[in-house]
């Protein structure tokens, strides 16, 4: 540990091994699975498991980052529907879908991203592009969880 950082916490200041700071592109998951908002649920369901992933950005017509859906949405309209003995048929992404998502932008420091995850409680940031409405990547807890491993070689 170099000095002053036993007072800042082991995420205060994360720097690659050439001691640059770290920044959300460095480990994004870049170009990610986008959901349409009409994206029927039981193709949104499909999708996150053909990809092996848990959430997704959710776009309009444009391409604009609109929402976010999660295996959790997923799971939870379906225990209501369960519980009224109906099927999703007929709800897409748009009915299922966290309403204005949590961003970050690529050149965003990661110790910024990560007090963002905290402090909305979330699990994943929708990185967008310069425009701010377009998702370029992904950074997720899972993302971050090598970085954590490595700290703890330190």
């Amino acid at each position: 540990m170099g000095p002053n950082r036993a007072h800042d916490g082991p995420m205060s200041d994360l720097r690659s091994p050439t001691e640059t700071p770290l920044t959300v592109g460095m480990v994004m998951t870049p170009y990610p699975v986008v959901l349409g908002v009409d994206t029927p649920l039981d193709e949104v369901a499909e999708r996150l498991a053909q990809n092996g992933i848990t959430g997704a950005p959710v776009v309009d017509g444009d391409g604009f980052l609109v929402g976010v859906v999660s295996q959790t949405d997923l799971v939870r309209v379906a225990a209501r529907l369960a519980a009224g003995q109906r099927s999703w048929s007929g709800f897409t992404a748009r009915h299922v879908m966290t309403h204005e998502p949590i961003t970050a932008t690529a050149s965003q420091p990661l110790v910024d991203a990560i007090r963002r995850l905290e402090r909305y409680e979330i699990h994943r940031l929708v990185v967008v592009g310069d425009d701010g409405r377009t998702p370029i990547g992904i950074v997720s807890t899972s993302d971050l969880l090598p970085l954590l491993v490595d700290a703890a070689d330190l």
